[in-house]
């Protein structure tokens, strides 16, 4: 039997990315899987992506520390703050896992992070369960394969985990093989119906036909088509009808039903269909679909405050208002409500609205009068 040997200095480790550890989390249908080049490709997957990773991308993560909040802004130097998040969040919600590097100085501060493709990173654990080892293929021929990086050193969000103690996230794509396959059916049935309804529009009947050979008939159908084509008035005699095909109802009710993946694609996320397949619901509605944004939201930013939390060292606080309401209006009117009840005072009401950005910073104190060009207060008519 073979013996391990723990009291050597190197790492005792298992392959997560193996293909023995993925049949243990997929029970073996490691092929039925959706890539995210697939994904993509997809209209509704793409929209639902792109719209989820943005706003997550607008979520403040608010630290005490000013030097990290200033960091968590912008934590990348290839491209734009927003950029890298909203790039970080797809990532997420296509694989189940993201990943990025900290490049830290010698006392451990963070310079910059770099954001990792799931293919440039597998994850190990090593056998003595004291946490996850990387090994990582970085882009720059001058760094190339940097093996056994520990856990603190990367930032890796993951979603939902089968291994019961979250070492690795799920992909969301995984539940939706059948629904996509479904999708690329109709879709396939669509373009064959749109094809057969161009290539072959309708039957010209001849009467008396039995008197024409096969040739006959040919000529006469190609003669016909050309007239169609060529945008040529077309005449029959009593001897011939034409009548246009049409298809099936059955073929049509069916096509008339390919959103029924795009409601299968939103349940997945846990959004409201209608965030998909961009038919709103009644106006009545529209605050319970936004509640139901918000949750869809809040899911998502558990796991990743959870990992800023523990690499980090900080309390991270999520701010999701500048997501699920962009201008500020509905905040607005929340605490225009509450001045009404008498819950806030309109002092404290501006305050609340500067502070949030509804208002600016310098707004003139409002003193009964009109406001000039300058900004300075005038009482009727007076300076």
């Amino acid at each position: 039997m073979p013996v391990f040997n723990f009291n050597q200095k190197e790492r005792q480790t298992v392959d997560l990315n193996s293909t023995d550890f993925i049949d243990y989390l997929t029970g073996g249908n490691n092929e039925k899987y959706i890539s995210a080049n697939q994904a993509l490709a997809n209209s509704d997957l793409y929209s639902l992506i792109s719209q989820l990773s943005a706003d997550l991308a607008l979520v403040r993560f608010q630290i005490k520390s000013p030097r990290m909040q200033r960091f968590l802004a912008s934590p990348s130097v290839s491209t734009n703050g927003y950029s890298f998040w909203q790039s970080m969040f797809a990532q997420l919600l296509l694989d189940g896992n993201a990943y990025a590097y900290r490049w830290r100085n010698a006392n451990g501060v963070d310079l910059y992070w770099e954001g990792l493709r799931p293919s440039q990173v597998t994850t190990y654990k090593e056998l003595n369960g004291q946490g996850l080892v990387y090994d990582v293929a970085f882009d720059e021929p001058n760094i190339g394969l940097m093996t056994n990086v520990p856990q603190g050193d990367m930032i890796h969000f993951r979603l939902m985990s089968r291994d019961s103690i979250g070492l690795t996230g799920y992909s969301p794509l995984m539940a939706l093989t059948e629904e996509l396959a479904i999708k690329n059916k109709s879709n396939d049935l669509t373009k064959n119906a749109l094809s057969q309804s161009v290539t072959s529009p309708g039957v010209l009947s001849v009467k008396g036909g039995g008197l024409l050979d096969e040739k006959k008939k040919a000529a006469r159908g190609r003669t016909f088509m050309k007239q169609i084509r060529d945008g040529r008035v077309v005449v029959l005699d009593d001897l011939e009808e034409y009548k246009p095909l049409e298809i099936k109802g059955d073929v049509a009710k069916l096509l008339a039903q390919v959103d029924w993946t795009s409601k299968q694609i939103a349940k997945v996320y846990g959004i409201p269909d209608s965030y998909v397949n961009g038919t709103g619901d009644q106006q009545s509605n529209l605050d319970q679909e936004n509640a139901q944004y918000a949750k869809a939201l809040k899911r998502y930013v558990g796991p990743i405050v959870s990992e800023f939390n523990k690499k980090l060292n900080v309390t991270v606080t999520p701010d999701l208002r500048p997501a699920v309401d962009a201008v500020g209006d509905s905040f607005a009117g929340r605490i225009s409500k509450m001045v009404n009840d008498g819950a806030l005072s309109p002092t404290q009401a501006q305050f609340v609205l500067q502070r949030a950005g509804y208002f600016p910073q310098d707004l003139p104190q409002y003193e009964g009068g009109e406001i000039d060009e300058n900004n300075t207060n005038k009482r009727n008519g007076g300076v």
